[in-house]
């Protein structure tokens, strides 16, 4: 009987071990990994489908926690909101890390770092400047210059009330802007009245004072010490509270994958901008060359590939417009020449398109001067090339047909005075003629009247 007690004893007790460890979710979560995502650069579409990616995966695989390793200048307005409802939703704990020392998080970087649930920082590293920019149109100055004010003698009222409205658009955005990091430092328990600071005046700060103003929960030279420091603290995610258990956590580096790479290539501002312009050259020369194939596919896919980029970033459709009529104004001049004015009207067209189809973008999303240039110093030197050689197969004599007769020295076939056969280019042809020749005379072919040649004899030395 003591023998079977103590083998009860012993199952009971492993049973109750075990039914607890598998009850204790921060025991669950002491046996995950911690996922490790890099945001470096600016923040776009691929950025967005790479955090995204990232965060379903860790979600699959059971991790305990995600971490968003930033550096960034900031980014386009709708990726940053498609990563911050990404955290929002996270059933995984989201511990954004601004690091390594040197890095920021500027603009777009600010709000994903108050939309996390925990917001770290690397010593000198800075975040701030979240003030949106202005997209489609010119950048607005901080105080813009009024017109002068009417005579006093005619006082106009409806101008005096227009002058004193701020710029509305502009009101609307910092606004929406300030109402919306307001809302993530109030769910976060964050300095909202310091986010709200960023926004409208473009403040920033350093990591430490960070975390003297309440902006960041802690500061952690890398990695490994920002997993010392979260162990065992309390995150309230989607699915509910979690302990984290990161000191001995196995930390999981997620690269992005073949299609953010992909995404990450085309919605470059300047690759873009390449594969808009050898999109329209290839359906150019499809267009003016039927049959080649190659030419028109390749076009078609890299202006798609194009158009979807520009979709996805903040293009100015007036710039849009200018390298299109540039373009066309270009190609004119191949087809109707008019000494120049239909080309350099598309050179100058298609250079202020170019500058003004990413302005005001944010910082990333610029095109590079040197592209621009570049581009359109080939375009024109291609299309002037092309003019030229127009030009002198206009004024080369023709090699082919029946015109080409005229002038051509033969030699008469037979002797004959009005009509006879002659050979001209190695052919015979039937010849009139007023002047006696025999065979073997040298003639020159002077007009031709139907299938008839009219010639003259020559003398030799002509010939």
């Amino acid at each position: 009987m003591t023998h079977r007690r103590i083998i009860r004893r012993t199952l009971l007790c492993c049973a109750l071990l075990l039914s607890g460890t598998l009850s204790d979710p921060g025991a669950a979560q002491a046996a995950g990994e911690a996922v490790l995502l890099d945001i470096q650069g600016p923040i776009g579409p691929a950025t967005a489908d790479y955090v995204h990616s990232g965060i379903e995966t860790a979600k699959k695989n059971g991790a305990a926690l995600i971490i968003l390793r930033m550096d960034t200048p900031g980014g386009l307005d709708l990726s940053m909101r498609d990563i911050i409802r990404d955290i929002l939703a996270s059933p995984v704990p989201v511990a954004a890390h601004v690091a390594p020392s040197g890095a920021r998080a500027a603009s777009a970087g600010t709000y994903i770092l108050y939309a996390s649930h925990v917001a770290a920082m690397a010593p000198a590293t800075t975040l701030g400047a979240a003030t949106p920019v202005r997209f489609g149109g010119p950048p607005v100055p901080a105080n813009p210059r009024k017109p002068p004010p009417p005579p006093k003698n005619k006082p106009d009222k409806a101008q005096q009330e227009l002058e004193q409205q701020p710029d509305t658009m502009k009101s609307k955005m910092i606004n929406d802007a300030a109402a919306y990091i307001r809302g993530l430092a109030r769910l976060r328990g964050r300095n909202a009245d310091w986010a709200e600071l960023a926004v409208r005046r473009a403040a920033s700060l350093s990591a430490s004072e960070a975390l003297e103003k309440n902006v960041i929960d802690l500061i952690a030279a890398d990695t490994p010490a920002l997993m010392k420091k979260l162990h065992g603290r309390v995150m309230k995610t989607a699915s509910g509270k979690h302990t984290l258990h990161t000191r001995d956590m196995t930390i999981l580096p997620l690269a992005p994958d073949w299609r953010a790479r992909l995404l990450s290539v085309i919605t470059d501002p300047n690759v873009a901008y390449v594969l808009m312009l050898l999109g329209i050259y290839g359906l150019f020369f499809e267009l003016a060359n039927p049959g080649f194939v190659l030419p028109g596919v390749i076009g078609a896919i890299c202006l798609i590939l194009a158009l979807f980029a520009f979709q996805t970033l903040p293009v100015n459709y007036a710039g849009l417009g200018l390298i299109a009529l540039g373009v066309a104004f270009m190609i004119g001049e191949v087809f109707a020449p008019s000494f120049g004015a239909l080309g350099i009207g598309g050179i100058i067209a298609f250079v202020m398109g170019s500058i003004i189809l990413m302005e005001a973008a944010p910082p990333g999303f610029e095109l590079s001067m040197m592209v621009i240039a570049a581009v359109t110093i080939t375009t024109a030197l291609f299309f002037l090339l092309v003019v030229g050689m127009a030009i002198k197969a206009r004024r080369r004599p023709v090699v082919s047909g029946t015109e080409d007769l005229i002038g051509a020295l033969g030699a008469a076939h037979e002797a004959f005075d009005r009509e006879g056969r002659v050979l001209v280019h190695g052919e015979l042809w039937q010849a009139k003629t007023e002047t006696p020749l025999k065979k073997g005379d040298a003639v020159r072919v002077v007009a031709l009247d139907g299938l008839y040649l009219i010639v003259e004899p020559v003398s030799s030395e002509e010939t």
